[in-house]
Formats: structure tokens, C-alpha cells, sequence
């Protein structure tokens, strides 16, 4: 993995929160968040006593590297967001330099937590779809704007590997949204659903609060069945 390659983006509990991947009744649950990236969940959960662990191929690079790639990137993110706005609901952000500056703000925080974060093992340099980590050792494992979202770039076998391999480690999983980058519903979404029921597992799809990519409302809630 390069650096150059990657867009760190950031999002807050907040948001995290309004997606429908964690609410009040799991505070007391040992969570995996995959694909984190420069989030600032991490820090706001764990200042809240929450046991939370984040995993990411970034968490690799130092923080001073990580804080440059931020810099180096902002400036045409931004831009692709003027020019693509239309692709946007701005209702609970309402213009592009108001969500330029939420995501500033939560990477800002992710980097004042990254150095004590990764020495209390918090930020772990791990991917998807093999993780080094015990069977079921979370109560709740999550992606954010990782899995469905780069279907072009991730296949459908890719998918089930990831998302069995959270269920591995997890008693639970939360993905969102369920939307490609094209704002379309990923094509890999019916054939995982059908993939895990026969395996035994029951999936549901969760409406939620948030929208700011167009039509991507909704969250994929997996569940082991009780025996």
C-alpha cells in the first residue's frame, strides 16, 4: 500500500451514530471497527469508556505521514465535492465548506489520538480479509464506508471472505451504506445476502437517519442465528 493512494476522510461519532453503527444500548460491548480509517470514533468512544478497537492498512504510516497525506488531499477533495454536489443531500450538512471542516475537525482529532492510540493497541495495521484476532473475540464488528461502497474495486468473492471473517471474530456486523460510489446499489449486495442465509446467518436491512450520499440510507445488519 502507498500513501500517495490513499484519501484519508474522517468521520465523527456523530455520524457514526446516525448511520446506525453504534448506539446507546452498545456502550458496554467490545467493538472492531474495519476500515476506520482517520475516524475520530475511536478517541470520542473510548473518552466515553467504550472498548474499541480500529483496524486499517493506513495505521501503518506514522502520524506525521498520515497529517501530510491530510494536507496534500483536502484541497482536491474539496474540489471533486464543488463539482460533484449534485450527487449530495445537504441537508444536515449544508454546503461543501461546512463538510470540509466536520472532516478537518475529525481527522484533527484522530491524529491528536493516533500515537497513544496504537501503543494501547486501539489502532492496528490489519485488512480485511484475514484478521489477526480470536474467534468471536467482539460483541460487534462494523465497516464504514469501505465494503459495498468500492464494489468495482472489491469482488464478490472478496465480500463474502470479509464479511465471514468479521462474523469470525464478531457476534454481530454492521455495514454501511449499501450504495456503490456511483450512488448504485451494489451488485454484490443480493448475492451476500443469499450467500449468508444459506450459511446459516440472518441478515437485515436497517433504514437510517443518514443520508448525505444520495439514496444511501441504509445499513446490512448481520446476526449469527441462536442455537
Amino acid at each position: 500500500m502507498k500513501l500517495e493512494n490513499v484519501v484519508p476522510w474522517g468521520r465523527n461519532l456523530q455520524e457514526y451514530r446516525a448511520m446506525g453503527l453504534y448506539t446507546e444500548k452498545d456502550k458496554n460491548k467490545k467493538i472492531l471497527g474495519c476500515g476506520d480509517g482517520p475516524a475520530s470514533v475511536n478517541g470520542e468512544l473510548t473518552q466515553l469508556g467504550v472498548d474499541m478497537t480500529s483496524i486499517d492498512p493506513i495505521y501503518q504510516f506514522t502520524k506525521e505521514q498520515i497529517e501530510q497525506r491530510v494536507k496534500a488531499s483536502s484541497s482536491v477533495v474539496s474540489e471533486q465535492l464543488r463539482e460533484n454536489r449534485d450527487d449530495f443531500v445537504w441537508k444536515n450538512i449544508s454546503n461543501v465548506d461546512e463538510l470540509i471542516e466536520l472532516r478537518l475537525d475529525a481527522m484533527e482529532k484522530f491524529l491528536k489520538d493516533f500515537k497513544s492510540g496504537k501503543n494501547e493497541r486501539r489502532y492496528q495495521h490489519q485488512e480485511l480479509p484475514t484478521l489477526n484476532f480470536k474467534t468471536q473475540e467482539f460483541d460487534l464488528a462494523w465497516s464504514s464506508h469501505f465494503l459495498f461502497l468500492y464494489s468495482e474495486h472489491f469482488d464478490l468473492e472478496f465480500h463474502k471472505s470479509a464479511i465471514l471473517e468479521m462474523l469470525r471474530v464478531a457476534k454481530e456486523v454492521r455495514i454501511f451504506p449499501l450504495l456503490t460510489l456511483e450512488n448504485l446499489k451494489s451488485p454484490h449486495l443480493e448475492f451476500v445476502i443469499e450467500f449468508l442465509e444459506k450459511n446459516s446467518f440472518v441478515c437485515e436491512i436497517v433504514k437510517s437517519e443518514y443520508e448525505f450520499q444520495k439514496g444511501a440510507f441504509e445499513m446490512l445488519r448481520i446476526v449469527h442465528v441462536c442455537k
